[in-house]
């Protein structure tokens, strides 16, 4: 599922990410008119730099681990909220249909049986890992 901005319209999105292109694929400016080039960093402030992915973890909400975020999302980027409420041959079934690999089918398969999930945090809670705790 591809994200877009909730400030403008997917055309708007379409026209930045346009824009943006060519500096993602170069890693550098490829503008021809100079007057639109990025302009650098002020003395006083960092240069910015590309981080590796391993870099960009991004928060880990209470009561999870980031293997928890990470395992949960990868069975989730398979699934969509259409498939919930269900039990789990129905969200084993859903994840063939969207040629998930097989170790998350195999994960799925470890659900209890007999059982509705609501929502991906109730399923991942059932196999055992953790969910967000609410902050107090």
């Amino acid at each position: 599922m591809q994200q877009r901005g909730d400030k403008h319209g997917p055309l708007q999105d379409e026209n930045l990410k346009g824009e943006t292109q060519g500096l993602e694929r170069a890693d550098r400016e490829t503008r021809a008119e100079e007057w639109r080039a990025q302009e650098p960093p002020g003395e006083d402030q960092p240069e910015a730099d590309r981080a590796s992915d391993d870099m960009l973890t991004g928060a880990v909400p209470p009561g999870m681990t980031s293997d928890d975020v990470e395992g949960r999302s990868e069975i989730a980027r398979f699934l969509n909220i259409g498939a919930f409420p269900a039990d789990r041959d129905t969200l084993v079934d859903v994840l063939v249909d969207n040629d998930a690999p097989g170790h998350i089918v195999d994960l799925a398969r470890r659900l209890p049986g007999g059982r509705e999930f609501r929502n991906m945090q109730e399923a991942w809670e059932a196999l055992g890992g953790g969910v967000e705790r609410r902050r107090t």
